[in-house]
């Protein structure tokens, strides 16, 4: 069977803003709060593969994997895959940019299936990636909107 979630966020802040701080994979421990590192294994183009890991779960376990992303700035889209899968028997993510009046909605549109001996099923694997990109993608517009703060103050300083 295969799961699929949806979730998206408006950001009060420019596109390219959005964009630049949310494709900078290197600063994801900073931009995310469930990311304790990203190794960036290799670049080809707009493909990056990498590897990230989690701070300690309850049970005191660190996640790891490696994945790949392909970020198409002209499309607004980065289309990303597990290279390793670890509990998924796959795990394919989409993220979507959109310029609205509000400033930019982020979409994250996730299709996975998990394994057979994974702890969780399909249906509890749904219920966490929604409950957590809910938390992160507040967590990511709070920070990314205090950043566009920044900058329009540091403008209306110059000026």
């Amino acid at each position: 069977m295969a799961a699929h979630t949806e979730n998206e966020i408006t950001i009060a802040a420019p596109l390219d803003l959005v964009w630049d701080m949310t494709n900078d994979i290197q600063n994801w421990p900073r931009l995310f709060s469930e990311y304790a590192s990203v190794e960036v294994l290799s670049r080809d183009g707009h493909r990056t593969t990498f590897r990230l890991t989690m701070f300690p779960d309850d049970q005191g376990r660190v996640w790891s994997w490696v994945s790949e992303r392909v970020a198409d700035r002209m499309t607004r889209t980065v289309w990303a895959h597990r290279v390793e899968t670890g509990p998924f028997e796959y795990m394919k993510i989409r993220w979507e940019y959109t310029e609205t009046p509000h400033g930019t909605r982020m979409d994250w549109i996730q299709d996975f299936t998990m394994k057979p001996d994974a702890p969780v099923d399909d249906t509890g694997m749904t219920e966490i990636i929604n409950r957590n990109s809910r938390e992160q993608m507040a967590l990511i517009r709070d920070r990314i909107e205090r950043a566009a703060d920044e900058r329009r103050s540091a403008a209306v300083l110059t000026d």
